[in-house]
């Protein structure tokens, strides 16, 4: 049986809303490209048309952005170098079989050379190999358009479709500022190991072509997380959440709102509406960041803007709803720690609201879970007294 469990699938279920999203990437794609630029039919004169790789192609960049293969100079060099072999073959060997073979056989040894393997661009050098009245008409144009341009127009508009639903494409880099735009690394990735020490990982398990650096220094610090949270004590939400709540309505002015900050010290507030069910939280950030808009909108000073925000006198003050983050992660009652630690080790946040029955009955701050982690630590048996219990047990 378990030599049949490796005929099936191998990657990881995925939410159908992810699956939506990777095709609905494509569709964008590939309508674009048609539509504006390259024809669904083959034009020899101008060379702009349609392929098949690229729809190979729009899997990569669209489905799995994060995949060293589906990063611009893997998809524009990978697929413009095996254009170029293929024409290369087709223009010095005459046989069918012999030239699509050896087409796909150099294009891949090739990209590998460049460090631009792209999957489709063994697509792109069989179609090339199999067409060989476009190289006639075309020659090595065949290259630049239709191959390299549509490329190029596929990766521009996966860049913006990865902004527009929140990926990062390009992937990170390694050395790229952290989400404060300083120089430290996330404080997930804090690994105490270098970039180099990290691409000789991915070599030494032959792993560069599925992973990049950066996704494996986030993948270990989530797994140190993860591991750490296996050494305390099986805690939830519910055991170590603030529960005598100040909490803001939705049309608070924003006066209170900073008045509730400054006397009670908080770095957040819940906002809820009738019934108390929760309807988002305001942190101390969201003030900042919406009087710097209105200094870059109205060129006013940040003093200025700050305190026009304060105003409760004005014709239309603005309320808790117009700053709260309603999207923001939420836990239950028992959402064990292990689920918890992440969703605050980024930096994203500093608390996370605890709900039942979409009213909030709790909040974990930053500072709830440094307390709880460090009781546990000091709960925890030593090193030394583990050994001893376990050879009296012996």
């Amino acid at each position: 049986m378990s030599k049949l469990s490796s005929f099936g699938p191998a990657v990881a279920g995925t939410s159908p809303l992810e699956a939506a999203r990777a095709g609905l990437g494509a569709f964008v794609g590939l309508a674009i490209c048609g539509l504006l630029v390259l024809s669904s039919s083959v034009d020899f004169n101008l060379g702009l048309f349609l392929v098949a790789p690229f729809g190979a192609s729009s899997v990569l960049l669209f489905a799995v952005p994060n995949s060293p293969l589906a990063q611009p100079w893997s998809a524009i060099v990978g697929n413009s170098v095996a254009a170029v072999v293929a024409v290369a073959v087709c223009l010095i060997v005459a046989e069918p079989m012999l030239r699509i073979a050896l087409s796909v056989g150099l294009a891949i040894a090739a990209t590998i050379l460049c460090r631009a393997l792209h999957p489709p661009a063994g697509a792109v050098a069989m179609t090339v190999a199999m067409s060989p009245d476009a190289v006639d008409e075309l020659g090595f144009m065949f290259a630049l358009t239709p191959i390299a341009l549509g490329t190029v127009l596929l990766v521009l508009i996966a860049i913006a479709y990865g902004r527009l639903t929140g990926r990062h494409y390009p992937f990170r880099q390694f050395d790229d500022p952290n989400t404060h735009g300083t120089s430290d690394p996330e404080p997930m990735e804090r690994l105490g190991l270098s970039e180099e020490e990290l691409t000789n990982l991915l070599n030494r398990y032959r792993q560069s072509f599925n992973l990049g650096v950066e996704d494996l220094a986030r993948l270990i610090g989530a797994a140190e997380i993860q591991a750490a949270t296996h050494r305390t004590n099986p805690m939830a939400a519910a055991d170590i959440m603030s529960r005598n709540l100040v909490t803001v309505r939705s049309n608070t002015k924003l006066a209170e709102i900073a008045e509730l900050f400054r006397q009670h010290r908080f770095t957040c507030l819940p906002v809820i509406g009738a019934g108390d069910y929760y309807l988002g939280v305001i942190f101390q950030m969201h003030l900042i960041d919406r009087a710097s808009r209105e200094t870059n909108l109205s060129r006013r000073t940040f003093r200025s803007a700050m305190r026009r925000l304060m105003d409760r006198t004005g014709d239309a003050p603005l309320t808790a709803s117009d700053i709260m983050a309603a999207d923001g992660p939420c836990a239950r009652p028992s959402t064990s720690l292990a689920a918890l630690l992440p969703l605050m080790a980024d930096g994203e946040v500093d608390a996370v609201p605890v709900l039942e029955a979409d009213r909030i009955i709790g909040i974990v701050t930053r500072t709830d879970l440094i307390s709880a982690l460090a009781r546990s630590t000091l709960n925890a048996p030593a090193p030394s007294d583990q050994k001893t219990v376990a050879a009296q047990e012996g």
